[in-house]
């Protein structure tokens, strides 16, 4: 892939406007999204990303059994779609038509269509890589710097933002820097920015499944006893797993053979979906609920994983981490026409109060989802199931809960 052209002086480490640090998934999503503003006000934009891309000639993407993905909301397609890029994304995915929530051993069920809604999809499943490609063949035609692989040794308060040290001694004074590494970098730590983390005490499993019959575009969420079980519809016909156990337990799971892994899940999940024939590799992660303290300082904002980390049974992790993303750029659009910096606390009092309702609401439905189904009592299992029934009965409701999920209401 060609790296996006270079409008700053490397060597001069001229200052920049806008300093993105981390190129994945969010990063080069705001990046795309700021192309409005760099050409209407000649913004110096610079990505900083420390995994190298592929070299020229290497594949940048190529199809896997076995590749990672993303529910992406009907609502984060339109903004896709806005860009430009959704046409080359579509290539690539598979729409969420129908959603069917369960408790194992209840009656309950809630099932949510994109028919009522008068809509195509619900959302859509793409691969990671997939995504990936799409944005940054963007970024190579816009008119910004890219250092990669780079990492940022040292980022430290100045009058006019922050300075930026690289490991390959390059130094950028940026206005506005964006911390949108997934909080891997250990950067927001040592700005002193602290989260709070509530470990749910689950390990989330993520394989690919292949099925004995066509899943239709139907999502299934069930809730078990050691944690919720997803199942997302990719193309080709497969499905993506996500398996929640209780910490400590997923180690005998993920040494099974494949044959007894499959066995095991169909045990716990069930013949609604068909028969799982086949599972890829397997990974796991420790699951939190993890919030930063702060998400705006003079001259810095936070996006992504890096301000807060969900568990996965809502499957609005990377949702609204793209709304955040089209906050901040529609605070800074509103702000430059002013003559307002892209650093400054009145721009980025904008985007924090822009922000306040949708992650607390989004923040406190998953998490509410996980404590409610993770409650093991007799009385609380009948109330649920209830619920589920009660939901799938009453229509406006319903369709209430499936718009808030598309991204189409906040």
């Amino acid at each position: 892939m060609e790296t996006p052209s270079h409008s700053i002086d490397q060597e001069t480490g001229r200052p920049v406007d806008i300093a993105i640090i981390g190129g994945g998934l969010v990063g080069a999503s705001l990046a795309c999204a700021l192309a409005p503003l760099i050409r209407r006000h000649d913004l110096r934009v610079a990505v900083i990303e420390a995994a190298p891309l592929p070299l020229a000639g290497e594949p940048e993407w190529q199809p896997s059994f076995d590749a990672r993905a993303s529910a992406i909301a009907q609502g984060s397609r339109l903004h896709f779609e806005r860009l430009g890029l959704w046409q080359a994304m579509a290539r690539e995915a598979e729409p969420i038509r129908r959603i069917h929530i369960s408790e194992r051993g209840r009656l309950g069920v809630t099932r949510l269509a994109a028919e009522e809604l008068s809509e195509e999809a619900l959302g859509y499943v793409l691969p990671n890589a997939w995504m990936g490609r799409v944005l940054h063949r963007r970024l190579a035609e816009l008119p910004l710097t890219w250092h990669c692989p780079a990492r940022v040794e040292t980022i430290t308060p100045s009058a006019t933002g922050h300075r930026l040290t690289l490991d390959d001694g390059q130094c950028l004074e940026a206005g506005l820097t964006v911390l949108a590494d997934g909080g891997r970098s250990g950067l927001k730590e040592r700005l002193g920015i602290d989260s709070r983390a509530t470990p749910y005490d689950q390990v989330a499993l993520i394989a690919n499944l292949e099925m004995s019959r066509p899943h239709g575009g139907t999502a299934y969420e069930r809730f078990t006893p050691q944690g919720p079980l997803a199942l997302l519809p990719l193309k080709g016909g497969r499905m993506e797993l996500v398996w929640t156990h209780a910490a400590g337990s997923e180690a005998e799971t993920l040494a099974l053979s494949d044959h007894d892994f499959l066995w095991r899940l169909q045990r716990a999940f069930g013949d609604r979906a068909g028969r799982f024939r086949r599972v890829g590799k397997r990974h796991s992660y420790p699951l939190s609920l993890v919030t930063a303290r702060e998400t705006v300082r003079p001259g810095l904002a936070v996006l992504g994983n890096a301000a807060h980390a969900l568990h996965p049974v809502a499957g609005q992790g990377f949702n609204l981490a793209l709304r955040g993303v089209i906050d901040l750029v529609e605070a800074l659009d509103a702000g430059l026409p002013r003559g307002e910096s892209p650093g400054s606390m009145t721009v980025l009092g904008d985007f924090e109060s822009r922000r306040d309702r949708d992650r607390h609401n989004v923040i406190r439905f998953s998490d509410g989802l996980v404590r409610l189904f993770g409650i093991d009592h007799p009385l609380l299992s009948h109330a649920r199931a209830a619920g589920l029934i009660g939901l799938n009965l009453v229509g406006p409701l319903r369709r209430a809960l499936a718009r808030r999920a598309m991204g189409l209401e906040r």
